[in-house]
């Protein structure tokens, strides 16, 4: 696919952040919880096949990362922690997945930019986020950082904070509200560790991860 088509794409994407952005949150789940057996559904792979989450956590204990959106920061600065984290994740014995909202191209091209070390599966309606009972955060949990001038969901606002972004390299794109976060399960699909994000720079101790994979074995 051309620069071009992954363009249109990404402006089409761009026009539902902002629809939800007008819209605030909305969005309530129930997410798992440890011990509760892991949603397994299709997601797209990197060479467009489908696969059941399942596939992925039969071989051993995987860590199932749902990430935010393509143009959050928060998600560039997991990516430089998950850098730096990979090689412990993996000697003790972690498969890693991440699970990343958008049309494959776009996340294709996302992962190849911040050199994202995972593998990862394209879900561009957040099905797997939704089956793990993950909620729209709250205006509050998006927005604790944000100058009270921001703090008002605007058509004009929206545009504002897109603009700044695409100055910046980032587009805005998807789901502003859709709550982050990182699942370890075991080689029968249970969930040993549940993080939920409490807001986007809530970011884990990788070590929650790597005793949990020890612990499953």
């Amino acid at each position: 696919m051309s620069d071009r088509d992954i363009m249109a794409l990404t402006m089409s994407a761009e026009r539902r952040w902002m629809d939800h952005w007008t819209t605030g949150p909305t969005h309530e789940g129930e997410p798992v919880r440890r011990g509760d057996q892991a949603p397994d559904l299709e997601v797209t792979a990197e060479d467009g096949s489908r696969v059941h989450l399942s596939e992925l956590w039969a071989s051993g204990p995987t860590l199932v990362m749902l990430w935010r959106h393509l143009g959050c920061g928060c998600g560039v600065e997991r990516i430089r922690r998950l850098i730096g984290e990979y090689e412990d994740y993996l000697a003790s014995g972690l498969n890693v997945m991440a699970v990343v909202p958008g049309d494959l191209e776009r996340v294709i091209a996302y992962k190849e930019k911040y050199e994202l070390p995972a593998p990862i599966l394209a879900d561009p309606e957040y099905t797997t986020h939704k089956a793990f009972g993950l909620s729209h955060w709250s205006e509050e949990q998006v927005l604790y950082d944000a100058p009270d001038e921001f703090c008002t969901l605007t058509e004009d606002i929206g545009k504002s904070f897109q603009a700044d972004r695409r100055a910046e390299g980032r587009h805005l794109v998807d789901d502003p509200w859709m709550q982050s976060a990182e699942f370890v399960v075991d080689t029968s699909g249970v969930v040993k560790v549940a993080y939920m994000y409490n807001y986007c720079e809530d970011y884990p101790d990788p070590r929650l991860f790597t005793t949990a994979a020890r612990l499953a074995q």
